[in-house]
């Protein structure tokens, strides 16, 4: 072997090592992180199985135990996801004023509540439209609403409390991954248990659990933990926070006003461009289930929570491992990247329902979702002034407002004339679409891309 051999395996072997270090080292950093974030992680994992176990069970839900059409049904389920999006924006402030733990647990209580009325909303009530089963139900929704509407500005809020810049990005990222790692488990538990006790018999499961969280929540984000994890915070973070008591509450009025993100053109093209791709995550609920059901016979059909959910599960082994290796990549160009492999899948399932395409999709658009969502949340939270994570998150989130109301609006019509309960798959036509479906999200990617010059000027790029 000659010395330029010798040098270039050295090199290889030096890159190689590099890259592990890169991605072991904030694993590492997240590890010895406060027992509070470990503490919102694992409230936010039980959440994460509570909530996608029943948003994407709710439209049949509507369909079997409330006697709703498939428009009806999409709209009840889009009430719900585009109502919370709204709720972060009118009670996204609340974690700025009674705190992080008092949020989180007066967050878990409402959402206790409302599974519980539209789990009993059958029983109590007589099915139709508009009938009192459909009025309870949508009161059972209207807890969920005020109760998510805080949670998941408080929790965002508290991964910033309770980090610092070698553990930040990778605090966000773990969030978003235990999320979806609780979002994947319904998809072994729930098919059983409807199975055996219908689709109520797994609401009331999600209520336990929710009991199990703010239980999790009491315990391990005490008020003791609380008052270590700031009397550990560095000096920076610390006086920001003394700055913040000693603020009346005119004062904060002021300076929220003065501070309001909606001035800056750049932030609201930044947020509001993401829309026609997400519209995909709000298909995740609103035609996925539906589609795997209809579209397909035997193991997919029988089985369809299991698909519906792999998206989660994904999410939770690839978006660390997607933090540690872009963490130092330009926020921009990684939304850009991102956007357009989560967009282009769509057009695979275009090709028709076969389960090798239906795969397909949810690992492609996975692997695109894993590289810009995270991303995204955590440069919303990064760049909001001190005291306003919460009320930055919900502006943030507002785009996801418009988002599940657009799609549950069209998605439930789409259903009826495309995959119409009733008829064989071979009749049905989802290939078009899912081709309509696909231009759609391709929008977003092909703005960002002909926008980057002007959003490169003066971005807020604090992420980075």
């Amino acid at each position: 072997m000659d010395e330029q051999q010798l040098t270039a395996g050295q090199n290889k072997t030096g890159l190689i090592n590099q890259t592990i270090k890169e991605i072991i080292q904030p694993f590492k950093d997240l590890f010895h992180a406060p027992r509070a974030l470990w503490g919102i992680n694992i409230s936010y994992f039980l959440e994460g199985f509570t909530y996608f176990g029943m948003v994407g069970l709710l439209a049949i839900f509507f369909n079997d135990y409330i006697g709703l059409n498939d428009i009806y049904a999409g709209q009840m389920v889009g009430y719900l996801t585009a109502g919370i999006t709204l709720a972060m924006l009118f009670l996204g402030a609340t974690v700025d004023l009674i705190g992080i733990r008092k949020s989180l647990l007066l967050s878990l209580l409402l959402m206790l509540i409302g599974r519980i009325i539209i789990t009993i909303s059958p029983a109590i009530g007589v099915s139709g439209l508009w009938e009192s089963a459909h009025l309870w139900a949508m009161f059972g929704i209207f807890w969920l609403i005020l109760g998510n509407g805080i949670y998941q500005p408080a929790a965002y809020a508290g991964v910033k409390k309770f980090t610092d810049e070698k553990t930040a990005a990778m605090g966000y990222a773990m969030l978003y991954a235990v999320m979806n790692l609780g979002g994947f488990l319904p998809g072994l538990i729930s098919p059983p248990v409807r199975k055996a006790y219908g689709i109520t018999g797994v609401f009331w499961v999600f209520a336990a659990f929710t009991v199990v969280g703010m239980i999790a929540v009491a315990v391990i984000i005490s008020k003791k933990v609380v008052k270590q994890v700031s009397e550990n915070l560095n000096q920076e973070k610390q006086t920001e926070l003394d700055a913040e008591e000693k603020m009346t509450f005119k004062e904060k009025t002021r300076y929220y006003v003065q501070n309001f993100p909606l001035k800056d053109l750049r932030f609201l093209f930044f947020i509001f461009i993401l829309i026609p791709v997400q519209t995909l995550f709000a298909h995740n609920w609103l035609t996925l289930p539906m589609y795997c059901e209809r579209a397909f016979t035997g193991v997919v059909s029988d089985n369809f929570e299991f698909f519906v959910n792999l998206n989660p599960l994904l999410i939770f082994i690839l978006t660390p491992l997607v933090a540690a290796l872009t963490a130092q990549k330009n926020a921009y160009r990684m939304m850009i990247l991102g956007t357009f492999i989560m967009a282009s899948p769509t057009f695979i399932l275009a090709l028709g329902p076969n389960i090798i395409t239906l795969f397909g999709y949810l690992i492609i658009m996975t692997i695109g979702e894993a590289m810009w969502q995270p991303r995204y949340l955590q440069w919303v939270a990064e760049i909001a002034p001190k005291g306003m994570t919460g009320i930055y998150m919900g502006i943030g989130q507002f785009p996801w407002f418009l988002t599940k109301i657009i799609t549950s609006l069209y998605s439930g019509w789409f259903l009826m004339n495309y995959i119409p309960e009733g008829t064989a798959p071979s009749e049905m036509n989802s290939e078009t679409m899912w081709l309509i479906y696909g231009i759609i999200a391709m929008i977003s990617p092909v703005c960002l891309l002909l926008a980057k010059k002007w959003m490169m000027k003066g971005f807020k790029a604090k992420a980075n």
